[in-house]
């Protein structure tokens, strides 16, 4: 079969790419089509640690939350992993591969809780040889829904839901295509029913040009 489709779906915390990526593949399903669903941090063996350093169960140098320096390149490595185990063979057999983040989240995440814009490059860099996207859906979503919607969902808090830095995230996924330039970056307003935002991410992954 020929090479599948790789959709990432991005956005903060609370703006609903984990639920937005379960409506697309069913509604790619029923279009007839092979879907794969996917997130990182992976389930694999670097993802799960990742998952308990997010959750606050696994502490960095001093107990204290890891740094940032740290956590990027463990997400790194976890793609890395992702990247072989799981998307490039789903890719290879010809399925969409749709995937809850994907390095955007760490340029975002660790360039605003690190030390600022200059780690961007570095991070960049960090994930020179990941496979590209063939379309990136940002979920836009106002902090003050995101942060809703945070504190509707049932779970512990992670180490990354304080307000002010949701609000700087919230800015810099709005301008995400300034970091990723050449990208096919699609922006959707996540605040809107979910339906509704079903419908314009579904319409987004179609309108993607024919392989050539």
């Amino acid at each position: 079969m020929g090479a599948g489709r790789f959709i990432v779906l991005e956005g903060v915390d609370g703006s609903g790419t984990t639920t937005q990526c379960r409506l697309l593949a069913e509604r790619l399903r029923a279009e007839r089509a092979l879907v794969h669903t996917t997130a990182q941090p992976s389930a694999g063996p670097v993802g799960s640690l990742l998952r308990l350093m997010l959750a606050g169960r696994v502490l960095g140098a001093g107990h204290q939350s890891p740094a940032w320096n740290e956590l990027a390149l463990l997400f790194a490595a976890d793609r890395v992993d992702h990247l072989d185990s799981e998307i490039l063979p789903n890719l290879r057999e010809g399925l969409y591969v749709i995937c809850d983040r994907y390095d955007h989240s760490s340029v975002a995440y660790q360039s605003v809780s690190g030390d600022g814009p200059e780690t961007i490059a570095w991070i960049r860099e960090l994930n020179r040889f990941a496979r590209r996207p063939d379309l990136t859906i940002v979920l836009d979503v106002p902090p003050a829904v995101a942060a809703a919607r945070r504190r509707a969902r049932s779970g512990r808090a992670e180490i990354f839901d304080a307000g002010p830095l949701q609000a700087r995230l919230c800015a810099f996924y709005a301008a995400l295509e300034q970091h990723f330039a050449g990208e096919p970056i699609v922006h959707i307003d996540g605040a809107r029913p979910v339906d509704e935002v079903a419908t314009a991410v579904l319409a987004a992954v179609l309108a993607l040009p024919p392989r050539s």
